[in-house]
């Protein structure tokens, strides 16, 4: 029996994609099986997220079951990675001695060596240091279950918003080599992907010197439209202030890129923006929008909004629920603003009592949904070009698939030589999460 590892993911997609990565790692140099069982895991590994109140003791709580599992099987490995691991460093050694290895986001590549490090001589398996570009460069052939990937381009940030602990965690923006993005995105296709989205902290503040150009992520989007099999492209999370213009240019002449556009807004108060330290105004956000617009007049868009920034005041959501009601965004996250250690926000006064911020919340997440909703049932008799990913949890009898905005389309299927590819479905219901279509009888399986 091979060595068996289970791993828990926390947050972000940056978290997902760290985490595919370490299992390829793993898998390569000590050829271990991923097991869904954790009680008979050899190796288990956090892979954790710090941007939201309280993370750390959630970690700490499940890392409080973990060692009942410890004392069960003194041989089993517990790791810690992610931003957690990064912020809380030698503190989680001190609260939980029985963790084996603890790791930030930049070293996951290390992990087989701290696995392999003897505790028992005092030595310390803890590495979370920020060699992000040794990262890249160590990272193995990729590998995919499904026809949609990401691929990370950059990682880190440097816009340091007063509410955020990522630069902390994660370090400044570093971009990684075009070279080994190509390489990437040509062996994925190569293994049937044909949706191919690019990630990073500020995705679109990849900037990169190649031959005798710089390129940004326009000219990646520009380029891997051109690798075989490469029928989709996506792009997250973006900063508004690098939606340059040839960025929004890039709509035009590139169909592959779909019509679909997550870009924070956090708040639509030009005075919590500043607050906030996002150097954009409302203007700003809302004239991209508008200018990819005059190239796509179908684009849908996502964002995020925090509710209850220190000193937000009825009229700033007012102005927030203003920005929404412009939008109408198609989906959203929003939470309420959580404290985040170290970070110039928490240490300004806030006197909005939590009752207050909640009744915000609630008053936002009912018009987000009430706008997704008023979007699904727009396309309702439409015919949406869908991303065929899988069979459906719904049904034995059904498929699913995503729409360019990335809603869930269940329909029954007649070939299973469909999943991965693009057809067209007929829309038929709409449910809260999903929708039911058809597929329609002129479909192409391109």
């Amino acid at each position: 029996m091979g060595t068996k590892l289970y791993i828990k993911t926390y947050g972000c997609q940056m978290n997902e994609y760290d985490s595919e990565k370490t299992v390829d790692i793993l898998k390569e140099k000590r050829g271990i099986e991923v097991t869904s069982n954790i009680e008979e895991a050899d190796i288990i590994l956090l892979n954790t997220c710090s941007i939201r109140d309280k993370a750390e003791a959630k970690v700490f709580s499940e890392l409080g079951r973990l060692n009942k599992l410890k004392v069960k099987n003194p041989n089993l490995k517990i790791g810690v990675g992610g931003c957690v691991a990064t912020q809380e460093g030698l503190n989680i050694k001190k609260r939980a001695p029985y963790v084996d290895l603890i790791y930030g986001p930049q070293t996951l590549h290390r992990v087989s060596d701290l696995l392999d490090i003897d505790q028992s001589k005092g030595i310390k398996a803890i590495d979370i240091t920020f060699p992000i570009e040794e990262k890249f460069d160590s990272l193995p052939s990729p590998t995919s279950a499904g026809p949609s990937s990401f691929v990370a381009i950059m990682e880190g940030c440097s816009k340091y918003c007063s509410f955020c602990v990522v630069p902390y965690t994660r370090g400044d923006e570093v971009s990684r080599k075009p070279d080994q993005i190509f390489d990437e995105v040509a062996r994925l296709a190569e293994q049937g992907v044909s949706e191919i989205t690019f990630i990073g902290q500020n995705v679109n503040s990849y900037k990169m010197p190649y031959k005798d150009r710089i390129l940004r992520l326009s000219d990646l989007i520009e380029i891997i439209s051109h690798i075989d099999g490469v029928e989709r492209i996506r792009f997250t999370t973006s900063h508004p202030l690098d939606m340059t213009d040839d960025l929004i240019d890039v709509y035009q002449y590139v169909p592959q890129l779909v019509s679909q556009l997550h870009l924070p807004v956090q708040s639509g108060s030009n005075r919590i923006l500043e607050k906030m330290k996002r150097n954009y105004t409302v203007d700003i956000f809302t004239d991209a929008l508008e200018r990819i617009r005059s190239h796509r007049p179908d684009l849908r868009v996502s964002s995020d909004f925090i509710v209850g920034f220190p000193g937000e005041t009825e009229k700033d959501f007012n102005d927030t629920m203003d920005l929404v009601n412009q939008i109408k965004f198609d989906s959203s996250y929003s939470f309420i603003y959580s404290k985040r250690p170290g970070t110039p926000a928490s240490k300004l006064d806030d006197n909005t009592p939590m009752a207050e911020k909640k009744e915000r919340l609630d008053i936002l997440q009912a018009q987000l949904n009430k706008h997704h909703k008023e979007h699904s049932m727009s396309m309702i008799g439409s015919i949406q070009r869908c991303l065929v990913t899988g069979l459906s949890k719904k049904s034995a009898h059904q498929l699913q698939a995503r729409t360019e905005c990335n809603r869930v389309v269940n329909f029954d299927f007649q070939n299973i030589g469909f999943i991965g590819k693009l057809v067209d479905i007929s829309i038929d219901e709409t449910f809260s999460y999903s929708l039911l279509g058809t597929l329609h009888n002129s479909t192409g399986q391109n």
